[in-house]
């Protein structure tokens, strides 16, 4: 599951591009300080969106991903089937996602110790956003998951799940409570996804 993904997009792109949506950006704790990062990892903090205080307006804040389970291990991400989620959805920004294979085997060769990493980013769009949700927790404060489904044509190959990247027309849905969370939350179709071999 997915535990790296990049964001190399700038604070003005993404305030445009939701405002094109007719979504209005906030920013509560005033203008945060985006960094281009190829890798965004378990605990780091990092950009989100959620509902505003009004209808067409959303909050951009920087938010730590992953809270401490039960047993104390990160929870980054979250198996979406049968679940029904409120008010605290939230938008994940990203422009790319990174999923891990065991090494082929070479014949003759030493095997190799790193996994293959594979960057997926969505065709033909600059970034997107990852369908989330947020909560406070009592040691590490306002954090946040990805959620999961069954993965997509694009996805299967590398993994048994992937998290659910949403089309722009269901960004605005998916802040929404009343959507119902089955209509947002499912895999793209195929050839939605470009992949290439990182390492």
């Amino acid at each position: 599951m997915c535990n790296d993904y990049r964001l190399n997009v700038d604070l003005d792109t993404i305030a445009g591009d939701f405002s094109d949506l007719k979504i209005k950006i906030d920013f509560p704790d005033g203008v945060p300080n985006v960094e281009a990062r190829d890798d965004i990892k378990i605990t780091d903090v990092a950009p989100i969106v959620r509902s505003g205080s009004a209808p067409g307006i959303a909050q951009l804040v920087q938010r730590r991903w992953s809270w401490p389970g039960p047993t104390g291990k990160p929870v980054y991400n979250f198996r979406s089937e049968g679940r029904t989620f409120g008010d605290n959805r939230c938008l994940i920004i990203a422009d790319g996602f990174y999923e891990f294979t065991e090494p082929e085997a070479v014949e003759g060769a030493p095997r190799k110790k790193l996994k293959d990493k594979w960057l997926f980013t969505l065709k033909d769009h600059d970034w997107f956003c990852i369908a989330g949700i947020w909560r406070t927790d009592p040691k590490v404060g306002e954090a946040f998951t990805m959620l999961t489904t069954e993965p997509g044509p694009d996805v299967a190959p590398y993994h048994d799940r992937q998290i659910v990247v949403l089309p722009r027309s269901d960004w605005a849905r998916w802040l929404d409570p009343t959507t119902p969370a089955a209509d947002v939350l499912h895999s793209l179709p195929q050839g939605s996804l470009d992949v290439v071999r990182v390492r």
